[in-house]
């Protein structure tokens, strides 16, 4: 059953941004955003998606949608482990530093559900348990998402 929101309507636009490494299981989380994004009443078609080769590409990304004015708000998916060669904490700081920078110059709600787990291994019990993860992110960033936007148009006759 629909449960429509009173935020969605026909010009609610929002962007996902998410990375193709590991899309396994970051697909996980678009997969559910879309679905709950269904259910409350926003359909596909005001969503629009952008693939990036990684996570160190999605706040620049964001940052090129944000200025468009189009969206409502934007979304970034990605998983960022430790792949030996680098640090991955830099790489999810500056991600997570990145959209928050987004956020607040632009004025553009920018949602994370870029994951970053102490320990990753690619054996099966680690890729079973962080695709129903991402699918748990995923659920709980569509709804902040939608959730975000309904209070700031609250707020908007406030700062206007």
């Amino acid at each position: 059953m629909s449960q429509t929101s009173p935020l969605v309507s026909p010009r609610t636009r929002i962007a996902i941004v998410s990375a193709s490494w590991h899309q396994d299981i970051v697909g996980q989380a678009l997969r559910a955003i879309l679905d709950e994004f269904q259910q409350r009443g926003l359909p596909p078609e005001q969503v629009d998606r952008f693939d990036v080769p990684g996570a160190f590409e999605i706040p620049l990304h964001a940052q090129k949608l944000a200025q468009t004015g189009r969206y409502d708000a934007i979304i970034a998916c990605a998983l960022v482990v430790n792949g030996g060669i680098y640090r991955h904490e830099f790489v999810s700081s500056a991600v997570i530093d990145g959209l928050m920078r987004v956020q607040l110059d632009q004025g553009v709600p920018v949602m994370s559900a870029v994951l970053t787990p102490r320990d990753f291994h690619e054996h099966e019990d680690h890729l079973r348990f962080y695709r129903e993860h991402f699918v748990k992110k995923g659920t709980e960033v569509a709804r902040a998402c939608l959730d975000t936007i309904a209070s700031l148009r609250a707020l908007a006759p406030l700062t206007a």
